[in-house]
């Protein structure tokens, strides 16, 4: 059923619209969830994907296994973790891309927005909850 008028259903147009999102709108795709120590101390369940953030790798080849990351690639939709390569034929050694939504966040890098992006949203779903509560 759908719920937004400002969103299609179609399977057509919302893989357009996924596929050629733009640099902002990548990085709330690219959002992984936290961890469930962090989900209980902030109230929020998943954060757009961050350099600098600590992350378990959920699902995978690479499963269980964890690391800092190192970079977030909106162009290819894939992150980088530090210790994750693979070796090219070449011998070069080049970092294995992995998908945002398979990786767990254990540890947030912290800044003033985000931790006003943390509590807004952490407000925001009290806010949902309460009135889910009013029926």
């Amino acid at each position: 059923m759908k719920f937004s008028p400002n969103v299609a259903s179609s399977r057509r147009k919302s893989r357009k619209a996924h596929f050629t999102a733009h640099s902002e709108a990548r990085r709330v795709l690219m959002s992984a969830n936290l961890s469930k120590e962090l989900q209980a101390r902030h109230g929020v369940r998943s954060m757009p994907i961050r350099k600098d953030d600590e992350v378990m790798i959920a699902r995978g080849v690479y499963k269980t296994r964890e690391g800092k990351v190192v970079s977030v690639y909106r162009k290819k939709m894939v992150v980088h973790v530090e210790r994750i390569t693979r070796e090219k034929a070449n011998g070069a050694t080049v970092f294995v891309g992995l998908p945002a939504s398979s990786l767990t966040i254990t540890k947030l890098k912290m800044d003033k927005d985000r931790k006003a992006k943390l509590e807004a949203k952490s407000k925001k779903q009290k806010e949902d909850v309460t009135m889910s509560n009013v029926d």
